[in-house]
């Protein structure tokens, strides 16, 4: 191949690439964090699973997943309403995820109420889920403005 062929296909792939790179290692930081303590219980769905397998599936959904939706954001102008909607997408992506986490973990061995889940969820997730998603979005609009 030639330079310039190389470095067509380099520059196209430069964007998503490192979109997924930064979604991936925020996402797998944010799941340790908030659902970490967890992490020594067995799960309810898969008896032989380890926290990190499923910590690393859940990251690598959300990353192809967000991935592909954080990409078409790059087109919105208005900077205000792309950085809201990142936001909150990455946040109910994550909350979810460790809703997900906590049930599997912890509620299903026990008798907890769909509201005391959400709570509980939201009481292990708050902070890491504000300041990660906070960091990520930040990072992933200044790193892609730069390119």
């Amino acid at each position: 191949m030639n330079q310039p062929v190389k470095h067509k296909i380099f520059s196209f792939i430069k964007k998503p690439l490192i979109v997924a790179v930064i979604l991936f290692v925020f996402t797998l930081i944010e799941i340790y964090w908030a659902m970490g303590s967890f992490s020594n219980k067995l799960s309810s769905a898969c008896l032989d699973c380890s926290f990190f397998d499923d910590t690393y599936l859940m990251t690598l959904f959300s990353t192809v997943f967000l991935s592909i939706i954080f990409l078409p954001f790059s087109l919105i102008k208005n900077s205000n309403l792309k950085v809201t909607l990142q936001l909150l997408l990455l946040i109910l992506i994550w909350f979810f995820w460790n809703y997900t986490i906590f049930v599997d973990r912890e509620s299903s061995w026990s008798t907890y109420l769909f509201k005391e889940e959400v709570m509980y969820t939201l009481h292990f997730s708050f902070f890491p889920i504000l300041i990660l998603s906070i960091v990520t979005v930040f990072t992933l609009n200044y790193i892609l403005r730069k390119l």
